[in-house]
């Protein structure tokens, strides 16, 4: 688990820490938290975050739900591996090593962002133990973070440039990295310091400025995954916020491929419908136990 000196500087109450080890390969051991108890919820971050990002949500589902917040490969507290990718299907490889590990079944995937495709597909994957899947504000079109603001795009492109990205995929201002999230907000007032102070530390630890970069650049394999959308055999919830980045054009595109999942759009808000709006999460969620 991690060490002394990177140890979280948030906690979530009722929450425990807990480890799965790697298998072989390029694997790493992957951190998650858990809490509650009830059937399984495991609930999947964005682009840059960690289980923490969850931290208003985990309280409101805690009382119905055994909830599982997982450090995505490499992300948060996860073991960072050199010459691992970080690609979507490596990503869900992660996600399914939670889920067949844990030997967990009748699983509620709730995932933002990055986290909701890697729900989806790991759906796909593993229809006898998914039991419904929330997708919320699936980053799975071209622009993405880049739609954030100015500053995002050049700070994206800088990332992603040849010779200079690895410069400068470790180069981490306070002020930038707010910037960037709070362009993800409709209610910028939800992004918490002590949430930017963390998500710093966790950029700090030796071998993540590779690992972001590594996720930037595997972007692409996430619009690709939405061909395994229609496999998707469990329930579907796609929800947005009112402000996400993604454009109606985007939505209705997701919409034509899961004909069938439910549809909720979250007024006044933006990406990080977890920071901002967990409330309305977790009623959607609560609702159906």
């Amino acid at each position: 688990m991690p060490s002394r000196e990177s140890r979280p500087t948030i906690h979530i109450p009722g929450t425990t820490s807990h480890a799965i080890p790697p298998r072989g390969g390029h694997e790493g051991r992957l951190r998650y938290l858990k809490a509650g108890t009830g059937a399984p919820l495991i609930l999947l971050h964005t682009v840059r975050t960690q289980a923490e990002h969850f931290r208003g949500l985990v309280p409101l589902l805690a009382d119905r739900y055994t909830v599982y917040a997982l450090d995505l490969p490499g992300m948060g507290y996860s073991e960072i591996v050199p010459g691992a990718s970080y690609d979507e299907p490596a990503m869900r490889a992660g996600v399914e090593r939670l889920l067949t590990g844990l030997d967990l079944r009748d699983v509620t995937l709730l995932g933002e962002s990055m986290g909701a495709v890697l729900a989806l597909t790991a759906a796909a994957d593993l229809p006898e133990r998914v039991r419904r899947v929330v997708a919320v504000n699936a980053y799975d079109f071209r622009g993405g973070i880049a739609r954030s603001s100015l500053l995002a795009r050049v700070v994206v492109s800088g990332v992603l440039a040849p010779g200079v990205g690895p410069v400068i995929a470790g180069v981490e201002p306070r002020p930038a990295l707010r910037a960037i999230l709070r362009g993800g907000l409709g209610d910028r007032s939800a992004l918490r310091d002590d949430y930017v102070d963390e998500l710093l530390q966790v950029g700090a630890r030796p071998g993540y400025p590779a690992v972001a970069r590594a996720v930037y650049q595997a972007l692409p394999s996430l619009i690709a995954a939405r061909s395994r959308y229609p496999e998707v055999k469990a329930p579907v919830h796609l929800v947005y916020g009112e402000k996400d980045w993604s454009r109606p054009s985007d939505r209705e595109a997701d919409r034509r491929l899961l004909p069938a999942a439910d549809f909720t759009q979250v007024p006044r808000a933006g990406h990080f419908i977890a920071l901002e709006r967990p409330d309305v999460l977790a009623d959607l969620l609560n609702a159906a136990y």
